[in-house]
């Protein structure tokens, strides 16, 4: 009984929804206005000049037909006969498209009993006539014969306007088709995707628009190309003399003040090192799945492995993941926990709906909400980490950006009061 009770309420909460919606979708959908906007032009158009005509001419050939009609009238109410003959009225009525009343003093008669005299209104005067004996007959237009046809001429118009707005509607829809293809495009060319251009239509304007973005985005195709060839090979010719340096400052000797110089030449060959690697491994990164090296992995099992506080869901399914970009996106968080939290890095698996989501939170100061969409950018500090102790040329919460985007999830920060947490998540089908 209680959720019968509550059906109408939702039934209603829905229909006051659903005006909203349509609201929002007319407003927001340059299709459905211009239609909107050629149907009330249209109205307005034929409105104005049907009342503007009807003005014009109404006056006048209501003058013209006033003699006309009165005349008319006569010669009907001499038919009639004075005094009047029901019989010649039902046979004039029979005849043509009129009705007739007889009132007097001595007939009392009708052809349409259902109108009252007051029916004409103003027009009793034009439309009477008195005979000698004190009988007054009235006429009056029958419209019996056209009512089914008015009826049938206003269906018609509404089947004509409707039929009209909707090739309106089909008309507009094809103008502006090559709108729809220039979003899709931008969002292919913002998501990374330069292979498929937009198609071009039309040669009007929006086809000039959609020829020019494509130049664009073939112009910042190329100079990502550019910037990343110029990444590849300028990491490729520093692993080379970086090897070369790392071997000898190890021959140098380990005791005295060369040793404490061997060792501070260790640890900036050693983050040159780890720079250029991360600079190489965000590159193939960059190219999203073809990067991957998916296999059936149990993330759980592979969370255990970390030197954290772990909760992980036991009923979580096997996921197709590259078990090593796993394990560094995990190794960067967790590195990111410990140097700017405090204490132990805390980190959960957990099932959303078709995702699984992974939380690494740690509880240190946070960071400054200004700075929370900037954070996993490349090479981007808060102020606050800045100081080269802290270690760290930030790219770490970049690669671990582009290794959840790569498994087609996504890389959100937000800070959770105390510390900052960081949620990927990973879909189930990969």
């Amino acid at each position: 009984m209680r959720w019968r009770c509550a059906l109408p309420g939702v039934r209603s909460l829905a229909e006051a929804r659903w005006p909203s919606r349509t609201h929002r979708r007319i407003r927001h959908s340059l299709r459905a206005r211009l239609v909107l906007l050629f149907l009330l032009l249209a109205l307005g158009i034929t409105g104005a000049f049907v009342f503007g005509m009807q003005s014009a001419l109404g006056s006048g050939w209501r003058e013209a037909v006033r003699p006309l009609l009165a005349d008319y009238v006569d010669r009907l109410a001499a038919e009639v006969g004075d005094p009047p003959s029901v019989e010649r009225a039902q046979a004039l009525v029979q005849r043509l498209p009129v009705t007739v009343s007889i009132a007097g003093p001595r007939v009392n008669w009708s052809s349409r009993p259902d109108l009252h005299e007051a029916h004409w209104g103003a027009r009793e005067s034009l439309l009477s006539r008195t005979t000698a004996d004190g009988h007054r007959v009235t006429f009056g237009l029958s419209v019996l014969p056209w009512q089914d046809r008015p009826r049938r001429i206003g269906w018609y118009t509404l089947a004509t306007v409707l039929l009209f707005t909707l090739l309106a509607y089909h008309a507009v829809s094809r103008m502006l088709r090559p709108l729809r293809d220039i979003s899709a495009g931008a969002r292919r060319f913002g998501s990374g995707e330069f292979g498929q251009p937009i198609p071009l239509r039309r040669r009007d304007e929006l086809g000039v628009l959609a020829a020019d973005v494509n130049a664009m985005a073939a112009s910042i195709h190329q100079m990502l190309e550019a910037k990343r060839a110029l990444l590849l090979a300028i990491s490729h010719e520093l692993r080379s003399p970086l090897t070369r340096a790392r071997l000898n400052t190890e021959l140098l000797p380990e005791g005295g003040d060369p040793g404490a110089r061997r060792q501070a030449l260790m640890r900036d060959l050693e983050e040159m090192a780890t720079l250029v690697s991360d600079l190489l491994e965000s590159e193939r990164l960059g190219q999203g799945h073809a990067a991957l090296h998916r296999e059936t992995t149990d993330l759980c099992a592979l969370l255990q492995s970390a030197d954290a506080d772990v909760e992980c869901d036991p009923d979580l399914p096997l996921l197709l993941l590259d078990p090593s970009r796993i394990k560094l996106l995990l190794r960067n968080l967790l590195d990111n926990a410990r140097r700017h939290g405090g204490g132990t890095p805390q980190v959960r698996a957990t099932r959303e709906g078709s995702d699984v989501l992974l939380t690494v939170r740690d509880f240190g100061p946070g960071v400054p909400e200004s700075a929370l969409e900037q954070l996993a950018e490349p090479f981007f500090r808060p102020d606050a980490a800045r100081a080269r102790e802290t270690g760290g040329v930030g790219l770490g919460l970049y690669l671990c950006k582009l290794v959840a985007q790569a498994h087609g999830g996504s890389f959100t920060l937000r800070n959770a009061k105390p510390g900052l947490e960081v949620r990927v998540t990973l879909p189930l089908a990969g």
